[in-house]
């Protein structure tokens, strides 16, 4: 396998990936994220997402079929000494395997296809959105919505936090009352989950087939903007003395009860 040998600071290359790992408003502009690891450049290749450049730091033990691949749809291939490699990371002991791909966020969004969906609204925590992100992919959510204040899906916790759902989780990102709206002209209640008066508790038997809940802000909840619009609110009933609960728990409760008839 053939590398190109990164052996300065200043290469083009080695800074984009570095302002990829730390820059928020770089990986918008630019339409990119960067990755970390083997797995994780296995499930973008698997996905059709666009590798921009693989870095591997030297002396990294990498599957050969793997690069391959990705040279074949067109990734350059790079190599640099662990100095250099660093530099390319927001971690203190990344894995040897680095690279850039496409921001597999979608754009447009077709509601008609959409029967089960999640709404975050202002989720800040990198972990919390990583976890629901892994765990609406394992329960096979048609969508997961990020409005107004959420945290970047394509930040380098993020993605690590997802374990590969990144690439396979449909995740669109639009204002909250657009989604609402959206959701609600295509017949599906939408129910915000909320310590309010009016709320009721979750049912024995489940959500609907056709749903969606809001998950709000980990220290605020859900707004009121998002309250005075959903359908319904409910609490998710707690046998013990906790208040309330993470909102990564309450997501991966709400979805298990969205999904769990099937269909």
């Amino acid at each position: 396998m053939e590398f190109t040998a990164i052996t300065s600071r200043q290469n083009a290359t080695l800074k984009h990936l570095a302002r990829l790992a730390r820059e928020k408003k770089y990986r918008l502009k630019t339409g990119e994220m960067v990755c970390e690891g083997e797995k994780m450049l296995g499930e973008a290749l698997d996905s059709d997402i666009r590798v921009g450049a693989v870095l591997v730091r030297a002396g990294t033990a990498c599957d050969d079929a793997l690069l391959a691949r990705a040279a074949a749809q067109g990734a350059s291939l790079l190599t640099a000494e662990k100095a250099l490699f660093d530099l390319a990371t927001d971690v203190e002991t990344p894995q040897g395997v680095l690279f850039s791909c496409e921001r597999p966020v979608r754009q447009t969004v077709d509601f008609s296809s959409v029967r089960r969906a999640v709404l975050l609204d202002g989720l800040q925590d990198p972990g919390n959105l990583g976890t629901i992100l892994r765990t609406a992919d394992a329960f096979a959510l048609d969508l997961v919505i990020l409005c107004e204040g959420c945290t970047d899906p394509t930040a380098p916790k993020v993605v690590r936090a997802t374990m590969g759902a990144a690439f396979r989780q449909p995740v669109c990102q639009m204002p909250l009352s657009e989604a609402i709206d959206a959701l609600q002209q295509h017949g599906i209640p939408v129910y915000a989950a909320a310590l309010e008066p009016d709320s009721v508790p979750l049912p024995p038997e489940g959500l609907p087939e056709r749903s969606a809940v809001i998950i709000g802000n980990e220290g605020n909840g859900v707004t009121q903007a998002a309250l005075d619009l959903c359908d319904y609110k409910l609490i998710i009933p707690m046998a013990g003395r906790a208040e309330s609960l993470n909102a990564g728990v309450a997501a991966a409760i709400l979805i298990w009860e969205m999904t769990k008839k099937g269909g």
